[in-house]
């Protein structure tokens, strides 16, 4: 099954998803829908480590104090699995591969996926 995790809220997801070709991802918005461990596990398996799973860039990573932090592959998964600003989006996952993030180059291999 093919799916993106994503945050209807935000504006580079929605821009990223008007961008895609026709397709049968399941869509999954990890505000209203939090990911399970089972499935973050699934992410991991596919990503090789939770650390390549995990956003820099959420506000909480600043004010949590966590960019001072020598945090561990344990506590990304705590984190992530905490709060869905810590899941570096959007995550897809087409035909058993893994993309994470918004970058021109991941998009770009998203959309040669689908197609």
């Amino acid at each position: 099954m093919d799916k993106i995790y994503y945050l209807s809220s935000c504006d580079t997801c929605r821009k990223i998803i008007k961008s895609l070709p026709e397709n049968n991802l399941v869509f999954q918005d990890i505000r209203q829908d939090p990911i399970t461990e089972e499935q973050l596990e699934e992410m991991h398996k596919l990503a090789g480590s939770y650390d390549a799973l995990f956003s820099r860039k959420a506000q909480l990573y600043k004010s949590m104090g966590l960019k001072d932090q020598a945090l561990t592959e344990a506590d990304y998964k705590k984190y992530i699995l905490e709060h869905y600003t810590f899941l570096s989006r959007p995550v897809f996952i087409i035909d058993g591969k893994i993309y994470i993030g918004n970058s021109q180059k991941n998009v770009a291999e998203v959309i040669n996926a689908l197609s």
